[in-house]
């Protein structure tokens, strides 16, 4: 039996990285025509550095994340994931040029990208088959926390600089998006201490720092005596059958690989950070005032953050192939109909309507599985590389996706881009039906065994 205590409040530790995520990815939409405003760039220039540039600090990051993980522990990488935010975050605040702030933006990206492979890991590392799917979740609900929190931080800040200091000099009335960068310094300084004291994975110090010792102490803390030998001796007998230097590229995990690339490439395709990164735009155009817009953009937070939880819910009772399901079709629904939205000249309110059920879609569907479903397919000794990979496939569509996001919205009509994204998730419904198999409820052994056919 699971100690719950423990395992949910390391978990939670952990899963803070998410929210560290989120609102480090999501606060850039607060600040976004502030700052186009301020620097005078060119859409490409905009697009590319100041909107996208952490994007490819965290393709980076998720590329490369399991080579700590792997080294030096998911418990360390995890700590200096906290300080690149940190860094971000205050770096960010006080950038003096679009360079300056690119860099560090690029530095937050970092860490998005590493913690988007070691937080799913080491949680999914400490929990019982039973309870893997919530517990991981928690990272999820942790990254919609985030960007709803970033986004009232963003609509309360630009209410106050707007409206009671707008005539002051000081760095809070006349940018605003400063602040709203820099305060992420704050969780992101507290994340660091708190992930201090969370243990070593055991299945880490059982697999690759070979310390069977330490590792039954932790499994010890999470299970028991008893279900903790149990679950030496499975480990153990994994790394018997599993002992040479495998490269995860080879035919034998081609099953896994294509699994995490396709669920990557369609969570992408959907248009998510499109319209999280663009929300204020977005809803500008579809006919709402600027600080309509900004207020609107925390009802998209809310939503997500609603089903997100019912997501965390559902996930280990009616099992993650169910929810991509419910998902998908949501995501074909409400696209369709933003994009008809669009199209008619409809009123805001009903386009807005429709993008908060793209956004439910997105919550009860992928934003629920797509950290779960990655981190449990591959075997233990490619765990963290096969993660990589797929975060890797995540971030590079969400980069390319977000540094054409200005040039798109100025070059078509925003009823064909949602068409676009309308027809990719028919293919992800494909997807789901014909090739996506459950794991709910199936230990990370056996997962393996499915999985890998010698």
């Amino acid at each position: 039996m699971q100690k719950n205590n423990k395992t949910f409040f390391w978990s939670i530790t952990v899963a803070l990285a998410g929210f560290l995520f989120g609102f480090d990815t999501v606060v850039i939409s607060g600040a976004n025509l502030p700052i186009k405003e301020l620097w005078q760039t060119s859409p490409w220039f905009h697009g590319t550095f100041i909107m996208s540039m952490a994007l490819w600090g965290t393709v980076i990051g998720a590329i490369f994340g399991g080579v700590p993980c792997d080294k030096f522990g998911r418990k360390k990488t995890l700590f200096w994931i906290g300080v690149l935010y940190f860094v971000s975050a205050v770096g960010s605040g006080f950038s003096t040029d679009p360079y300056l702030f690119s860099f560090f933006r690029f530095i937050g990206g970092l860490g998005v990208g590493a913690s988007s492979v070691a937080a799913p890991i080491y949680i999914s590392e400490i929990s019982s088959a039973e309870r893997r799917g919530r517990l991981v979740a928690l990272y999820q609900f942790n990254i919609v926390l985030g960007i709803f929190i970033a986004f009232i931080s963003n609509a309360g800040i630009a209410y106050v600089a707007n409206n009671y200091l707008a005539d002051m000099t000081s760095i809070i009335g006349v940018n605003g998006w400063r602040i709203m960068l820099a305060i992420e310094g704050l969780p992101a300084l507290m994340y660091v201490l708190m992930v201090a004291k969370v243990p070593n994975s055991p299945r880490w110090l059982i697999l690759q720092k070979k310390d069977d010792v330490e590792g039954k102490a932790v499994l010890t803390q999470i299970f028991g005596l008893e279900k903790a030998q149990e679950m030496l001796v499975e480990i153990k007998q994994d790394l018997v059958a599993n002992n040479e230097k495998i490269n995860v590229f080879t035919k034998k995990y081609s099953l896994p690989l294509t699994l995490a690339f396709l669920l990557a490439f369609f969570n992408q395709l959907s248009g998510i950070n499109f319209v999280l990164y663009y929300a204020a735009e977005i809803l500008e155009n579809a006919g709402f005032a600027s600080q309509d817009s900004l207020l609107s953009s925390i009802s998209i937070g809310g939503v997500n953050l609603i089903f997100t939880m019912l997501g965390m819910y559902l996930i280990d009772r009616s099992g993650r192939k169910q929810l991509m399901l419910i998902g998908s079709i949501g995501y074909i629904i409400s696209l369709s109909m933003v994009s008809y939205g669009f199209y008619s000249g409809a009123a805001p309110t009903f386009t807005l309507t429709f993008i908060l059920m793209f956004i439910a879609s997105h919550a009860i569907g992928q934003g629920a599985v797509i950290w779960v479903f990655i981190s449990e397919i591959f075997p233990n000794n490619v765990r963290a590389t096969g993660q990589s990979f797929g975060t890797g496939t995540h971030w590079v569509f969400a980069a390319l996706i977000t540094l054409f996001g200005s040039v798109v919205m100025n070059t078509f009509e925003p009823w064909q881009v949602y068409a676009f994204f309308a027809g990719f998730m028919v293919l992800q419904l494909l997807f789901v039906i014909f090739m996506m198999p459950e794991t709910k409820g199936v230990s990370l052994e056996d997962i393996e065994k499915k999985m890998i056919k010698e």
